[in-house]
């Protein structure tokens, strides 16, 4: 199965990444509250709606209507946003290609590209939703990113120029802007408040086929750990979304805004299955707000990367709780390394709540302003222990010969690996510093294969044992024979603790 941005099927069709077309509509001004957001120091508010937390009123919805009436007020409020970019593609024999982008290869063969780079135009078609009368547009990041031009058409025909305000593609949100005032709206909605089974509505064009309205339910709350982006928390519903709904709105019952959607999962045709992702109105519109306030979103920043605690896992560490997240690194003069954590702590509660996973605890510590002092519990060892740690903002992006190749038994039939040496470091893209044993082979039904293993890793510990040398990693395997083998595992940089579990 893959999972897949709506907005991926790019090209001069234009048929591309267009966004659900969603209900809203500001459903009804005695039912919501108007609200204004400064635009900065000295700037004028920008007015947009907060729904009411009231049911839908009386009649409303019916078997004779149906939800005609929600759609009625919402549909206004959902746009069609055409953009174009250009941009540049290698001239050459294999240019349309991906199989020398593996590092092994270019060990042996090089880079086989040739010539200049050509250069082309691509259209995009997605979607946005008018949340503020003066014209402010939520949408996706990934239907305006590189867009030299973005086009707004409104239902009613009327088009206009939009300018980019303000992206964050960690979280796939954009907004953008047209010059027109006066304009039908949605109103957020507490998403928070969403609720597995509730009704939901999806408005929008799907294959530029013509506005077209889908329903379904809310089939899960906070999915996460897709790799769709960084930070993740979606609403999962099975309201028809295929291609072409990018950016959309996802309404509820009453026409009020809950999610912006952004992808589908497909098995291969791109089509919809009945599983879509929308982004929760609460996070787009806190990205909104940050925006609109200094044109970028600022996150808190500790400093570590996290992983999910697996049963297996939980045994590993010998730890007896199967919530919390486990540190698989810290970065050097981090807010983390400064307050005294280690790789292989448990994070069980931040400020005295609950850890559930690690993907909650990423979202907690983004949402919190850097500068903010946060206490963390930690298990390390069997024992537990309370660090302090003062969040700063997230930094910019930092935001030869070869060894033996050894195939290992004692459980681990089917893993080959070799000596790390600075020139294979080198072709992984990772520091020549680097030290550990890389995986030249992870055969399909071997238990490594199955824990997650793959060719072109590092593994640089074996259950808490550095191993610098194929014969440390042997030693290290056998010495935890017939045991589940924790492995801290370097793949393109980032570090991940991986559990196999030998027959």
């Amino acid at each position: 199965m893959d999972l897949r941005r709506i907005h991926r099927q790019r090209g001069a069709a234009a048929v591309g990444l267009l966004a659900a077309f969603l209900v809203g509509g500001c459903a009804g001004a005695l039912l919501s509250s108007r609200m204004g957001l400064p635009l900065g120091a000295g700037g004028r508010a920008v007015p947009f709606f907060v729904a009411a937390s009231e049911p839908p009123p009386t009649g409303q919805i019916s078997f004779t209507s149906g939800f005609a009436p929600v759609i009625r007020r919402a549909q206004d409020a959902v746009v069609s946003v055409a953009s174009a970019r250009v941009v540049s593609t290698p001239e050459g024999p294999f240019s349309d290609s991906s199989l020398f982008a593996d590092p092994f290869l270019r060990q042996f063969f090089g880079d086989p590209f040739g010539g200049a780079p050509r250069k082309r135009r691509e259209q995009s078609l997605g979607s946005g939703v008018i949340v503020s009368p003066e014209g402010y547009i939520l949408t996706n990041n990934h239907v305006v990113e590189g867009a030299s031009t973005v086009r707004v058409s409104l239902v009613d025909n009327r088009q206009f120029d939009a300018r980019i305000v303000g992206t964050d593609p960690k979280t796939d949100v954009a907004l953008i802007k047209v010059s027109e005032r006066n304009l039908p709206t949605l109103a957020f909605a507490d998403s928070s408040k969403v609720t597995v089974g509730e009704f939901v509505l999806a408005i929008g064009n799907p294959f530029a086929i013509g506005q077209t309205v889908t329903m379904g339910i809310v089939s899960a709350t906070a999915r996460g750990n897709l790799g769709i982006a960084d930070y993740e928390d979606f609403i999962q519903t099975d309201a028809s979304i295929n291609p072409g709904n990018s950016g959309g709105a996802l309404v509820n019952a009453r026409g009020d805004l809950v999610g912006i959607n952004t992808a589908i999962l497909s098995r291969g045709g791109g089509g919809n299955e009945g599983i879509g992702f929308a982004v929760p109105t609460n996070m787009a519109r806190a990205v909104m707000e940050q925006l609109l306030r200094q044109g970028k979103v600022v996150r808190g920043y500790l400093g570590v990367a996290v992983q999910p605690i697996t049963p297996s896992m939980a045994r590993a560490f010998r730890v007896s709780t199967s919530s919390g997240a486990v540190v698989a690194d810290v970065t050097p003069n981090s807010p983390a390394a400064r307050a005294g954590m280690q790789r292989g702590d448990v994070i069980v509660a931040l400020n005295g709540d609950p850890v559930s996973d690690s993907r909650s605890l990423r979202l907690r510590i983004a949402q919190t302003a850097p500068g903010t002092s946060v206490r963390l519990k930690l298990l390390r060892d069997g024992n537990t222990r309370e660090v302090s740690a003062q969040l700063t903002e997230i930094p910019v992006q930092e935001t030869g010969a070869r060894g033996r190749e050894r195939e290992e038994s004692s459980g681990l039939t089917g893993l080959q690996v070799r000596d790390l040496t600075p020139d294979v470091a080198r072709q992984l893209g990772l520091p020549q510093q680097t030290r550990g044993v890389v995986v030249v082979d992870a055969a399909p039904g071997s238990p490594a294969a199955e824990s997650g293993l793959r060719r072109g890793d590092v593994i640089q510990e074996v259950n808490h044992r550095a191993v610098t040398s194929a014969a440390q990693f042997e030693e290290a395997i056998r010495q935890g024979a017939g045991q589940p083998i924790l492995m801290l595992v370097n793949r393109e940089g980032s570090t991940g603790y991986i559990v196999v579990e030998p027959r």
